[in-house]
């Protein structure tokens, strides 16, 4: 599909994820989340969803005014603590990229966590299965991953490599 190498891997059963790297780099893109209540959400993502404190800076009381979570290349998160209340929710919805066979116990890990909300996986008619989760503070952040061959719709794949070839 493309000429550039991508760090989420081919969909198929048994596939395992790229796995996080620490190494520091330029971020394409990033979002930053505004807590009031940081410890619950870095607990959230670190525990329930597979993301690491990259490193965290101090501000001048001691306390984290910065930390910077990550999953998989170019999957951060930034958390900074609120300066007062934050409104649950917005229509922002941040998705990243996963493994198939990881998407369930993703899942179940986070329900069994706590402090935010995990639905269940579904299949897409895009040929991903999706997770829905909702952290402390009401963000929606989704995890998708491409079926394997054998579980996809051919029609729609076959759509999906004939717009990618009219793309160029």
């Amino acid at each position: 599909m493309t000429q550039f190498p991508s760090p989420v891997p081919e969909p198929a059963l048994g596939v395992r994820s790229p796995g996080i790297s620490r190494e520091i780099y330029g971020m394409p893109a990033f979002a930053t989340l505004i807590s009031p209540d940081p410890d619950a959400t870095i607990s959230w993502y670190t525990e329930a969803l597979d993301f690491v404190v990259l490193f965290a800076i101090p501000g001048p009381d001691g306390r984290p005014l910065l930390v910077h979570l990550r999953r998989w290349h170019f999957q951060d998160l930034l958390v900074r603590p609120a300066p007062g209340p934050v409104a649950a929710g917005s229509t922002v919805t941040l998705t990243f990229a996963a493994v198939y066979d990881e998407v369930a116990p993703l899942a179940e890990r986070a329900r069994a966590h706590g402090g935010g909300e995990a639905g269940h996986p579904v299949d897409t008619p895009w040929n991903t299965r999706e997770l829905t989760t909702t952290d402390p503070n009401g963000n929606v952040v989704i995890f998708s991953a491409g079926r394997p061959p054998e579980n996809t719709d051919a029609g729609f794949s076959a759509r999906m490599g004939q717009w990618s070839a009219e793309q160029g």
